[in-house]
């Protein structure tokens, strides 16, 4: 049979069809899948998904860590405080004799600040018996129930006083007298340094804080330091201080040498040394707000260790949540609504080494912090405006009365809760406010 030369076209080969249970493709006929795509398609999907996990483990890590250290931050800060415990019970099991808070009031606070001279332990450098201790410096705070306004009232220590009936460390109780103020921390502690205030004011004290010369050191270097002013060269050796003249930026020893100086400043009272203290507080406030100290985490931490570490505390006041709502009502009062005087005093006309307060102007600033009214400043040393009268700052020497001891008690009680409220409106009294720059009057 003849072989059949006739050229046949070529046989097309089917197209090959998706299987049924694959996706289709968009590719052209023959195109080949790339290489890191597997068939299907699917490695793209895939791939995401994985790095959506892998960065959600890597968030969750950040923010269980994160919360870790907040945490263990936290309960380091707030195991810092110290609890007086004892202070508290013995306040609770005299309630009944304390004052009560007016109508007028309920929302302000009352917070005692005591500055302790305690010579034990870590204090023992700056002489004295190791374990006495007496109230080297006494702040009566006063933040209005607004949180508009607050007034800081420093308690002369060598007033004299009618001081109640105390428990002594010992387990005994002390008998009631008329002594120097900052003895009632000597006989009783706290507790009775915190009733004498409530006798003599009528003021009702919701909080306190003692700090000792190593805390006070600890903060102020946590801050790095207060500018002061001083106007002529200081050389105390009893005071670890010597400074040259002009603006100063003192650190721990140099500030707790600038505050407890007495003798070698001015005129040597304990007046001008409360003035020096008001002072140097007010420059501390606005180089904390100045300076954003309590917005800027970095700088806040080392201030709130060192200020946890340093004070004692009523149970009131002893946590870190406490403490935080204290700054954050201090930080919305404006400076030049934080006010800082002394209370009204002349030398004790039995004694002028010693003090006594000066009637009615005395009466009439605690009650007006009763009654959480402000109290209105004008500038130490400046003329009186003619409501104040020539007493509304350091008075004058009294006349002897006739017998000195009556009239010795007298004076020392005078400004106990029973006074009067009605006893006028209350003065302009010398002071300052935290907003004045005392280094810029110089």
């Amino acid at each position: 049979m003849a072989e059949d030369d006739t050229e046949h076209p070529p046989t097309a080969t089917p197209p090959t069809k998706n299987p049924p249970n694959d996706p289709p493709t968009n590719r052209p006929p023959g195109d080949a899948p790339p290489p890191d795509d597997p068939p299907g398609g699917t490695g793209r999907p895939r791939r995401r998904r994985r790095w959506l996990m892998i960065t959600a483990g890597v968030v969750a890590f950040l923010l269980v860590a994160g919360g870790v250290l907040l945490w263990i931050a936290y309960r380091k800060l707030d195991g810092n405080i110290r609890t007086d415990s004892t202070t508290d019970r013995l306040l609770a099991e005299l309630e009944a004799e304390r004052p009560s808070r007016t109508a007028g009031a309920r929302g302000a606070e009352n917070i005692l600040l005591i500055g302790s001279d305690d010579r034990s332990g870590a204090n023992g450098s700056y002489g004295g018996e190791a374990g006495t201790q007496r109230s080297d410096t006494t702040i009566l705070l006063h933040l209005s129930a607004d949180r508009n306004h607050a007034t800081a009232v420093s308690v002369p220590r060598d007033v004299m006083v009618s001081v109640p009936a105390c428990e002594k460390p010992d387990g005994t109780r002390s008998k009631p007298g008329l002594m120097q103020f900052n003895w009632a921390f000597e006989t009783g502690g706290p507790a009775c340094s915190i009733r004498t205030v409530e006798q003599l004011s009528g003021i009702r004290i919701d909080h306190y804080v003692i700090l000792d010369f190593s805390g006070f050191k600890t903060m102020v270097d946590a801050i790095g330091g207060v500018e002061v002013c001083v106007p002529q060269p200081i050389h105390d050796k009893d005071a670890k201080l010597d400074l040259p003249a002009g603006r100063q930026t003192l650190h721990g020893e140099q500030a707790l040498g600038y505050v407890r100086a007495r003798e070698s400043l001015g005129d040597g009272s304990d007046t001008q040394r409360m003035g020096r203290q008001q002072q140097f507080l007010a420059a501390l406030i606005r180089k904390v707000e100045s300076q954003g100290v309590l917005l800027n985490p970095a700088r806040l931490w080392p201030v709130l260790d060192a200020a946890t570490s340093s004070v004692r505390a009523d149970g009131g006041l002893s946590s870190l949540g406490a403490l935080y709502d204290l700054t954050q009502d201090l930080r919305g009062i404006p400076t030049s609504d934080v006010v800082f005087l002394t209370a009204p005093r002349r030398p004790y006309r039995y004694d002028s080494d010693r003090d006594e307060f000066v009637q009615p102007q005395t009466t009439q600033l605690f009650t007006a912090l009763r009654d959480d009214r402000p109290v209105a400043v004008r500038p130490p040393g400046s003329t009186p405006s003619p409501s104040a009268g020539p007493a509304a700052g350091q008075g004058s020497d009294p006349s002897p009365g006739a017998d000195s001891a009556e009239a010795a008690m007298a004076t020392a009680t005078a400004t106990k809760a029973t006074a009067s409220p009605s006893a006028g409106a209350s003065p302009t009294f010398e002071g300052r406010t935290a907003d004045v720059d005392a280094c810029a009057q110089h």
